[in-house]
């Protein structure tokens, strides 16, 4: 990475469907091997079955889960003298983001509850809008990790 000038954010197109580029950037971390128009598959019938079993907006479920599965604060190594200190630190807008929506990929895909991944998606996405789910479980085990190391708060740079 270079050390003169601050990357560029590419432009992200939103999705034909939605007009959401957060449904775009879902897609693309859903997708595997390159196959666009499988992710496209799985993450629309998600969001089907997500109507068809809450009677809601689909989309508005889907925000609702990316909302709650962002975390607000996580832990950073800091080495201070001998010492690693896991210090707690505010998280970007955009980290927060990308954290949500690959945990809830994450634990999506390592559901055993379900057949296909579009049943798993739907799942964990009803799951995190709810508030509960093992992605809303990894939010708040980095939180009560932060909040058990706030006495390093002042390590902070």
């Amino acid at each position: 990475m270079s050390r003169k000038t601050q990357a560029t954010a590419r432009e992200i197109l939103p999705d034909p469907i939605y007009q959401s580029e957060l449904v775009t950037k879902f897609i693309n971390c859903l997708m595997m091997w390159g196959q666009k128009s499988v992710a496209e598959t799985i993450f629309y019938g998600a969001l089907q079955d997500i109507q068809g079993k809450t009677g809601q907006e689909p989309l508005s479920v889907f925000n609702k889960a990316v909302d709650n599965v962002k975390p607000v604060l996580e832990v950073r190594s800091r080495r201070v003298g001998g010492a690693t200190y896991q210090v707690p630190v505010d998280v970007r807008p955009s980290r927060r983001t990308a954290l949500a929506i690959r945990w809830i990929i994450q634990y999506a895909r390592a559901r055993k509850s379900e057949r296909g991944m579009r049943r798993k998606l739907a799942a964990e996405i009803m799951d995190a809008a709810a508030g509960q789910g093992e992605s809303m479980k990894k939010r708040e085990d980095t939180h009560r990790m932060a909040e058990a190391n706030k006495a390093f708060a002042h390590y902070r740079w």
